[in-house]
């Protein structure tokens, strides 16, 4: 009878602690993928926030006009040039961006609408509307 170099035992935790390892190796990898997959929803987010912020301001833009006019009826050219600054994605527009005045008496209702740009056509439009009334 020959003995062997390594007791019993001994050789069977080897085998165990390499399935630990694989173990250890897939639960890290799944928390990996976790934190890059939140890292890319929160830049998504970031990226909506900062869409709604644009469009929050290219309205109050045009409301200041507005309210400095004394008058909701602006000329055409100046409606004009602030829907092409909203259209204008590589300014200060948006992506997609489209701006329209409705005035109906003593009041204005400017929309902002826009679509991220990877979003799919059939999506509906972010919008973004305020009114601006003025005696």
């Amino acid at each position: 009878m020959t003995m062997s170099p390594l007791p019993r035992a001994r050789r069977a935790r080897r085998g165990l602690s390499l399935i630990e390892v694989l173990i250890s190796t897939l639960i890290v990898g799944i928390g990996l993928i976790g934190i890059v997959s939140l890292q890319a929803r929160a830049v998504q987010i970031s990226v909506s926030a900062e869409d709604q912020l644009r469009a929050s301001l290219l309205a109050n833009e045009l409301a200041s006009q507005m309210w400095a006019s004394r008058t909701v009826s602006l000329p055409a050219a100046a409606t004009d040039a602030w829907a092409a600054r909203v259209a204008d994605a590589a300014g200060a527009g948006l992506p997609n961006g489209q701006g329209t005045v409705v005035v109906n008496g003593g009041t204005a209702r400017i929309t902002v609408a826009w679509r991220p740009v990877n979003a799919p056509a059939a999506q509906e439009r972010n919008r973004f509307v305020t009114d601006v009334m003025l005696p």
